[in-house]
């Protein structure tokens, strides 16, 4: 599962190897605080079985960090000590909305407009596409 961390919004995707042909959107939560996300996400860890999230990092475009980063990465360590049976990495995520929104606009899914309600979703589908692209053993 991946998710793209938001101050409003935050989107899942999941991926199941042998059963997905792709990663798929999973929706979104509302961003009301970060206790009430983990708990959001320990219960669908639970629920769908998941073994693997992928936390998406803001980065800008020459690969610095930024304050969103550290902020993110914080959560993350936090989400690791609550999942502590599940694997969590950390994911590039330059201009993962930039290209939910370029998709969108060019996907008939999405009647060819952009969808402010399933952007965040989207993205998440993007960082975990780039997960495994980066950890397929074929691109090493």
């Amino acid at each position: 599962m991946s998710i793209d961390y938001g101050e409003k919004y935050v989107g899942l995707a999941t991926f199941i190897p042998g059963n997905d042909p792709y990663p798929l959107g999973f929706g979104r939560i509302k961003f009301i605080g970060q206790k009430k996300l983990i708990c959001d996400l320990t219960n669908y860890v639970s629920s769908e079985a998941v073994d693997i999230l992928v936390l998406g990092i803001p980065r800008l475009l020459d690969g610095k960090e930024t304050g969103a980063t550290e902020k993110i990465k914080k959560f993350g360590e936090l989400l690791k000590s609550s999942v502590p049976n599940v694997l969590v990495y950390f994911q590039d995520e330059t201009l993962s909305t930039f290209d939910a929104k370029d998709r969108m606009k060019n996907s008939p899914e999405f009647n060819f407009k952009v969808s402010m309600d399933k952007i965040d979703m989207v993205s998440a589908v993007i960082i975990l596409e780039d997960f495994i692209a980066d950890k397929n053993p074929l691109n090493m």
